[in-house]
């Protein structure tokens, strides 16, 4: 611990390590800013030399506590000396001794009796010269009165009270706060540990209760430095002990996991110390602008970590995430331990037998004598199963979870090849509740990565990218979380069409071990899917499922990418496209299978890339390939058909309209088959009335509305659309794309077409840039004049410069141009791969439009940072585009155009 500063007013001896004490009380005494600041700043970076040198972290942090120490006390002195009744007190993590490069130097200045006037101007003067000097400090003044009430209303006041530490002044000043602040006068261990604890959760729940986002924060995310700070404060205010070295005294930790609690936190202060450094600030976010800087700086290479195919700053993060996984463990544990001490100290103690192994006592789930795990291995996967058949127990009690990780050595070749340990880990797989409860502790605790060790790759891996928003064992646990919710209840109206097909597949185990395995295989270099599906047969052969289970689910792993490329990419108006999927899918069965984890994988993969869209285009894939297996898949549906039902369905629609059959005839006579096989028989019905009889004075005529699909029955998402209809021109989509993406909107879908008088019947989906719907009345006519205006005005609008985010800068994707070698349904089909950014198709629109080329239908799809559009189109004359030099032109000036975005 760092010493005191004791009244009357004394310096700490100075350390030319860390401040030179003399030339700093010379430079001060002179009034020289200049040269105090020089003494910083050399102390600084005489600290961040030994930082590189690798020096223990620890000391580093608490030498710059030390330092500022210095500082202070010397500048107290000089300004404030003894005459006053004042006392200056570090807080916070300062007063803790604890000071990285960026950190706040949070301060209490504690007053006594006496004339404030009489010591106004010199505090005043001593606070301006932290400023000046570069400190970073945050302040309080108060009266012991004032402390008093204000620890006792907030909670904040208290914790930050109880780490005080005297820097200067008289301590009788602090013995008297620390007195009135006492447990025994306020805020109790029980009332303490409870508000910190719903603290904690809430905290929690703002990452999601996941410490695996890709962007963390050292501080605040779960598993990080304030969950060991949340245990420290218990600690001190309960035993009244300041260091983490008492919980071992008092056996709420073994050496072992004190030692790991503490190496914890010295791996986290290192990343904290070099990430201030790097950025100059205090910022605790790990984001992707500093991750590969600090790979870099901390020691790691490509090829490090788990995979030899890891990049650098994976292999960083990968390290970050097991630390948090371990922290996270042991806060679980020591929790649960202050729980059954501070407040379940006095409630029943009695166990309530459970079976021979495991037994309830105070709500967690103990073994009945500590050689359970030694005389029965296989009770290393029944406890799991046991928590997930008791549904009111807490969890699994502190010290059992201590003997789990103590035994895990026994789950080895032996252990997975008994019959009784692959019947119990089906048995977890089979059981109607609890899975995700069950499967997140078998990961916390270290089981699933022992019983499976292809799963051991995966824990803690990050993919540095945007669309992975979180580590690839986190994810494949939140894919089966939204698996099981698919079949719960209460979520039935956020998931429709999945809790229906849920509930109509037979075996609910096989689907959630298929998305256990799906990204098994991910960063052993190679595809992973046919990795992955290697494994799972592997893994159903050994675990006695039948043939056909094992296919299945094998299926679904080497597969489970395809049913969201063939939406989000293909043309799934396109009867022939529907028909290969079929084929490929084969059957209801693998269908049903495939949708359900097609949406919980996406969802599970990012979030904020999940729309009402995403939803809508599944929902669509879903039904068309189902009723292409109604009608046998020797017997496709044809293009005929498709067009027959779209038509009925919309004169169905129209029969409630005042629009009669003459003027639907009018209006349907002039469209193309195109257009009947890209639109749905309520959207047809929808432009028939608008555009019937419509005038010329009233052209263009512009429409946004919501689109809700079948009433969301299907769960098909809610969409907005906007519908132009306007006398067809070169470079109308150009505008209309230059419109949307001037108002901050995305556009996720685009069908251009014209009908035989060259009126353009152009519907495009849009959503916010965010992803989400657009509710707004006024929003919508916002829209709707913007895209007026745009198409109406005589000189071209140019589409809007981007504003990339902050997270798209540190990825760099090079723009990718090509055109499939042959041409679909008469159009050539033209991919663009490039960095996502706002605007982009209304930039690639304008270049489409400057090379003389007519676009019909845009898919737009993102994959996180990348954006990866395909464009059906012709040129002018509404032909192919075959000539080579043609084609390479297009490229050119696309690939030119977007690369200086950037």
């Amino acid at each position: 611990m760092i010493a005191t500063i004791p009244a009357p007013c004394r310096i700490p001896e100075g350390n030319a390590d860390v401040l030179d004490a003399t030339a700093f009380k010379l430079a001060l005494s002179a009034g020289d800013i200049g040269g105090m600041k020089k003494q910083i700043r050399t102390a600084d970076a005489a600290l961040n030399h030994r930082f590189d040198a690798g020096e223990d972290i620890v000391t580093l942090v608490r030498d710059r506590a030390a330092m500022v120490d210095l500082v202070l006390a010397t500048a107290w002195c000089h300004h404030l000396g003894t005459r006053h009744p004042l006392a200056l007190a570090a807080v916070g993590g300062y007063g803790r001794g604890e000071l990285h490069p960026a950190s706040d130097v949070d301060l209490l200045i504690l007053v006594g009796d006496g004339d404030d006037d009489a010591f106004a101007a010199s505090l005043s003067d001593f606070l301006t010269l932290l400023w000046d000097i570069g400190l970073e400090i945050g302040h309080s003044v108060r009266t012991l009165d004032e402390c008093e009430e204000e620890a006792r209303a907030d909670l904040t006041i208290i914790t930050n009270l109880t780490e005080i530490r005297l820097l200067a002044g008289p301590e009788t000043l602090l013995t008297d706060l620390q007195a009135r602040i006492a447990p025994a006068r306020m805020w109790d261990d029980r009332r303490f540990f409870e508000a910190k604890l719903e603290e904690q959760d809430a905290r929690h729940d703002r990452f999601e209760d996941t410490a695996y986002n890709l962007e963390p924060n050292l501080k605040s995310s779960p598993g990080g430095l304030r969950d060991i700070q949340m245990i420290a404060w218990v600690v001190k205010r309960h035993f009244g002990a300041d260091t983490l070295g008492e919980l071992i005294r008092h056996e709420f930790l073994t050496a072992a996991e004190c030692a790991d609690l503490m190496a914890g936190q010295s791996y986290l202060w290192r990343i904290r110390w070099a990430l201030h450094r790097l950025t100059g600030r205090h910022d605790d976010r790990l984001l992707f602008d500093h991750q590969r800087t600090l790979a870099t700086q901390l020691g790691f290479a490509d090829g490090d970590g788990q995979n030899q195919g890891n990049l650098a700053v994976e292999a960083f993060m990968q390290s970050y995430y097991r630390t948090v996984m371990t922290l996270s463990r042991l806060n679980e544990m020591l929790l649960q331990l202050f729980r059954e001490e501070l407040i379940l100290a006095h409630d029943d103690n009695t166990p309530q037998p459970l079976n021979k192994r495991f037994q309830l006592r105070r709500g967690y789930i103990e073994t009945t004598h500590p050689g359970v795990f030694r005389r029965y291995p296989f009770a290393l996967l029944e406890v799991f199963l046991v928590l997930q058949q008791n549904p009111k127990a807490r969890g699994v009690r502190a010290s059992t979870i201590r003997s789990i990780r103590e035994h895990l050595h026994l789950i080895d070749k032996n252990f997975r090849a008994d019959l009784r340990c692959r019947a119990l880990f089906m048995d977890i797989f089979r059981e109607p509740r609890g899975i995700t409860r069950a499967l997140r502790r078998m990961n916390r605790y270290g089981v699933l990565a022992a019983y499976l060790p292809a799963f051991e790759n995966i824990v803690g891996r990050m993919q540095y990218d945007l669309f992975h928003a979180y580590t690839v064992d986190q994810h494949t646990l939140f894919l089966i979380r939204n698996l099981r919710r698919f079949s719960v209840s209460r979520h039935m109206d956020e998931f429709p069409l999945a809790s229906r097909v849920h509930s109509q597949i037979p075996k609910p185990d096989l689907l959630y071990i298929a998305g256990l395995f799906h990204d098994i295989a991910k960063g052993r270099g190679g595809d992973h899917s046919e990795l992955g599906e290697q494994d799972a047969l592997q893994f159903g052969r050994s675990h006695g499922l039948s043939r056909y289970d094992t296919a299945l689910i094998a299926w679904l792993v080497r597969n489970h990418l395809i049913m969201s490329s063939t939406a989000q990419r293909k043309d799934i108006s396109d009867p022939d496209v529907i028909h290969a999927f079929a084929e490929h899918v084969g059957d209801q069965t693998h269908l049903d299978y495939l949708y359900l984890l097609t949406v919980a994988d996406l969802r599970a993969t990012n979030p904020k890339l999940w729309n009402s869209w995403k939803a809508s285009l599944l929902a669509d894939l879903y039904d068309a390939t189902t009723r292409a297996l109604r009608r046998g898949l020797a017997n496709p549906i044809n293009k005929e058909v498709r067009i027959r039902e779209a038509r009925e369905e919309a004169l169905a629609r129209l029969d409630a309209t005042p629009i009669d059959k003459q003027q639907i005839a009018r209006v349907w006579s002039e469209l193309d088959d195109d257009y009947f096989l890209q639109h749905t028989g309520e959207e047809i019905a929808w432009h028939t009335e608008a555009v019937a009889d419509i005038p010329e004075a009233l052209m263009p005529m512009i429409l946004v509305r919501r689109i809700d699909a079948s009433n969301n029955a299907s769960g098909k998402g809610r969409t907005t659309t906007l519908f132009v209809h306007a006398n067809d021109m070169p470079g109308l989509f150009a505008r209309i794309a230059t419109a949307v993406a001037t108002l901050g909107l995305n556009t996720v879908d685009a069908r251009i077409l014209s009908n035989h008088q060259g009126r353009s019947f152009n519907s495009f989906a849009i959503l916010e840039q965010d992803g989400s719907d657009i509710d707004d009345a006024g929003r919508l006519e916002e829209i709707r004049v913007a895209v007026h205006d745009a198409i109406v005005d005589s000189p071209m609008p140019a589409p809007p410069r981007p504003r990339v985010p902050r997270q798209l800068k540190a990825f760099h994707t090079p723009t990718r141009v090509h055109f499939d070698q042959a041409p679909r349904q008469g159009r050539s089909v033209l991919e663009v791969i490039s960095a996502d950014r706002p605007g982009l198709l209304a930039h690639i629109a304008s270049a489409l439009h400057s090379c003389g080329l007519q676009v019909f239908k845009a898919k737009i799809a993102t994959v996180g940072e990348r954006a990866e559009d395909v464009f059906f189109l012709t040129d002018a004359t509404g032909a192919p585009i075959h000539d080579p030099e043609t084609r390479s032109r297009i490229i050119d000036t696309l690939q030119t155009g977007l690369d200086e975005l950037r």
